[in-house]
C-alpha cells in the first residue's frame, strides 16, 4: 500500500489538534487529537509505501506505534487512499493531469479506497455508441470521452446544420459535413486518445438521442445491448429509460403504458418518428443540461455495473421554465415480449400496474 490522503478533500484546521478533511458537511470528516503526530500527514502523498511512511515519521519524531495508529484512524475515517501508482504510471503526464479530477471525484463519490483507479479502468475499457450527433448527441459523446471512456463512436450520416452547433459539440467548420464526422472531431478535441471508429464491436452501452426506428431498438433487444434513451423537444428534456434487456422496462413497455393512457399514442409516435419540427424547441442550455445528465447516467451504469441507475424503469424529465428535474416511473408492461415484466414481478413480488411521478 502507498497511503495518500484522499484527493479532493481540502484539509482545514478546526483547532490546534483537530484537522477536518473537506468543507461541505456532507463530505467532511474531522480527526482530533493529532498533536505531534500531525507530521505524518505531510508524508501521505503516495510517494512512499507503508513501511517508508513509518520510517520517515520516525525521523520526524513520531514513534512507529503512533504513526501506525494515525494511519489506522485516517483509514477508518475514510480519508486515506491506496495511491493508484500503477494507474498513474500507465498514463502520459498530460492525460494523467487531465483525468486527475475524474479520479478524485470517483474516489469521493463511490467511497473507494483506491483513488478512483478501478472506476477509471472500467471507463477506459468501455465502448459507448451514440446514435444521433446533433446538438445533444455530440455533446454526450465528448462528455463521455473527456470523462475517460476509452471508445466512443457516433452514428449520424446527416449533414450538420446551424441548429446542431453547441459549445461542447459541433462547430462552424462542421456545417454541411456528416454529423458523425463532426462528433468524432469534437471527441478528439476533448480527448485525443479516445477511439472514435465503429469497428463492429458490440457496445457496452448505446445512447439513443432522438426518435428511433423500431428496427434499431429491436436489434438492441435481440443482442441484449443496454441502451439509454434521451430526447429534447418542445422545451422539455427527457433522459431515460435506461434499458437493461430482460431486466427493466424497454422502450416498447413505455409506449404501451402511454397507449393505455392515450389510445392515439401509436399514431402520434409514428408521425413524430419520421417528422420533426424545424426549428426544434431545444435551446443551448436545455441541450447541455440534458446531455450532461444523460452522460452522468451512462457513467453511473459503466462505473458500477452491479447497481441500478435511477433511469432504469424511469425517466428524468426537465420542463421549462422551472428548470427542475423530476423522475417518472415506467414499469415493465405485462403484455410486452421483452421479458422484463416477469423479472420485475419476481424481484418485487407485486404486479406493476402503471406509471408514477416522483
Amino acid at each position: 500500500m502507498r497511503p495518500a490522503l484522499k484527493a479532493g478533500l481540502l484539509p482545514v484546521w478546526r483547532d490546534r489538534d483537530t484537522l477536518q478533511f473537506g468543507v461541505d458537511p456532507r463530505r467532511a470528516v474531522a480527526v482530533a487529537g493529532l498533536g505531534q503526530t500531525a507530521a505524518v500527514l505531510g508524508l501521505l502523498d503516495g510517494s512512499r509505501d507503508l513501511a517508508s511512511v513509518i520510517a520517515a515519521a520516525q525521523a520526524h519524531g513520531v514513534p512507529p506505534a503512533a504513526a501506525d495508529r494515525v494511519l489506522a484512524v485516517l483509514a477508518a475515517a475514510g480519508v486515506l487512499d491506496d495511491f493508484p501508482a500503477r494507474t498513474h504510471a500507465s498514463l502520459p503526464e498530460q492525460l494523467r493531469a487531465r483525468l486527475a479530477p475524474e479520479l478524485a471525484t470517483a474516489s469521493l463519490a463511490y467511497a473507494d479506497g483506491d483513488g478512483g483507479a478501478r472506476t477509471l479502468a472500467r471507463r477506459r475499457a468501455a465502448y459507448v455508441r451514440v446514435h444521433g450527433a446533433g446538438r445533444t448527441g455530440a455533446c454526450v459523446a465528448s462528455f463521455l470521452a473527456a470523462s475517460g471512456v476509452g471508445h466512443v463512436s457516433c452514428a449520424d450520416p446527416e449533414p450538420a446544420e446551424p441548429a446542431d452547433l453547441a459549445p461542447a459539440g459541433l462547430v462552424l467548420a462542421d456545417l454541411g459535413l456528416p454529423r458523425q464526422a463532426g462528433a468524432a472531431r469534437a471527441i478528439s478535441r476533448a480527448a485525443p486518445e479516445v477511439r472514435t471508429g465503429d469497428d463492429g464491436a458490440v457496445p457496452d452501452l448505446v445512447i439513443l438521442t432522438g426518435p428511433t426506428l423500431p428496427g434499431l431498438t429491436g436489434q438492441l433487444m435481440r443482442d441484449r445491448v443496454p441502451h439509454l434513451a434521451l430526447r429534447t423537444a418542445e422545451a422539455i428534456g427527457v433522459v431515460g429509460p435506461l434499458v437493461r434487456p430482460g431486466s427493466s422496462a424497454c422502450l416498447n413497455c413505455v409506449d404501451m403504458r402511454k397507449t393505455a393512457a392515450d389510445p392515439q399514442w401509436p399514431k402520434i409516435l409514428a408521425q413524430a418518428t419520421f417528422a420533426r419540427p424545424r426549428p426544434q424547441a431545444c435551446d443551448t442550455v436545455l441541450a447541455a443540461m440534458t446531455a450532461t445528465l444523460a452522460s452522468a447516467q451512462a457513467l453511473a451504469y459503466i462505473d458500477r455495473p452491479g447497481t441500478v441507475p435511477v433511469t432504469a424503469d424511469g425517466t428524468l424529465e426537465l420542463v421549462l421554465p422551472d428548470w427542475q428535474w423530476r423522475r417518472r416511473t415506467w414499469l415493465p408492461h405485462p403484455a410486452c415480449v421483452c421479458g422484463a415484466f416477469a423479472t420485475w414481478t419476481r424481484t418485487n413480488r407485486v404486479c406493476p400496474c402503471g406509471t408514477m411521478s416522483e
